[in-house]
């Protein structure tokens, strides 16, 4: 299995063009073109890393490197995460939601498709990417929902946290431990903030959903991806289980054992 040491020590590819979204130093992603004359169809990637300024966006360097040679344009983000100024609740959601919205201001220059425009997230990035997909049916006055969600036509979870009442038990400090720092509280003391932000609670989202999981994965348990299936197919949303025998950073590199599932689910998204 593949190793955080080994997946971000990584030679990082050339980096894509980098544009602000915002003013912070964290509000930026990165744009990949692939060749071609467009509209090309858009993938977000969102990078894991248990919410954490610890972590960044460059090892998905490496998936949107390879999806943009599949065709597509990848916009991969960074944003305000706990340990940086004004990371936590609401900030760390406003700004994946702005990263969003500002395609609609990149599409007409680099001839984007909005209407093929998906979301794929590693671990809580994972997270991030399957509430931005429920972004929309989020109360009008949400304080994170913003003012025009951007739609997505598809989101694609990749070894994603989809429950954070529950995920957020587990051993001190592991990557549970950042659920209730991330929304400043626990369900009992923060409910609203829980509902808002857990996938398992947005059910149904109303997008369709891919999730990519390792059997082996010691840190986002298969377990709990199923479970979550289950509970979004009951609610009515249509989901894609892609297994693959590996674990957790497998499910983040197109050099391992799960990259024909992270392609396949790609190209299913923005077909």
């Amino acid at each position: 299995m593949l190793t955080w040491t080994e997946l971000s020590q990584r030679p990082l590819p050339p980096a894509g063009e980098r544009i602000a979204y915002g003013r912070d130093a964290s509000q930026f992603g990165e744009l990949r073109m692939p060749a071609g004359e467009g509209p090309f169809a858009v993938l977000m990637l969102i990078h894991g890393g248990c919410w954490l300024s610890d972590y960044d966006y460059r090892y998905m360097s490496h998936l949107a490197t390879a999806v943009s040679a599949e065709g597509h344009a990848t916009w991969t983000i960074e944003y305000r995460r706990l340990g940086d100024s004004g990371g936590g609740w609401p900030q760390t959601f406003l700004d994946v939601g702005s990263a969003l919205d500002t395609l609609r201001a990149l599409a007409p220059r680099y001839r984007l498709d909005l209407r093929r425009v998906a979301a794929a997230g590693h671990s809580a990035g994972g997270q991030l990417a399957l509430w931005l997909a429920a972004r929309p049916r989020l109360p009008e006055d949400s304080a994170i929902r913003g003012r025009d969600p951007l739609p997505l036509c598809g989101a694609i979870g990749l070894a994603a946290i989809t429950d954070l009442a529950q995920y957020r038990i587990g051993p001190a400090g592991s990557c549970h431990a950042s659920v209730e720092p991330l929304l400043g509280g626990t369900p009992q003391t923060v409910p609203d903030r829980y509902t808002q932000t857990s996938p398992r609670a947005r059910l149904p989202i109303g997008v369709p959903q891919w999730l990519v999981q390792g059997r082996r994965d010691a840190i986002v348990s298969a377990a709990s991806m199923c479970a979550y299936s289950r509970a979004a197919r009951q609610a009515g949303d249509t989901v894609s289980e892609r297994m693959f025998d590996g674990g957790h950073f497998d499910a983040a590199s197109p050099q391992a054992p799960a990259w024909d599932a992270i392609r396949g689910a790609v190209n299913a998204a923005l077909r």
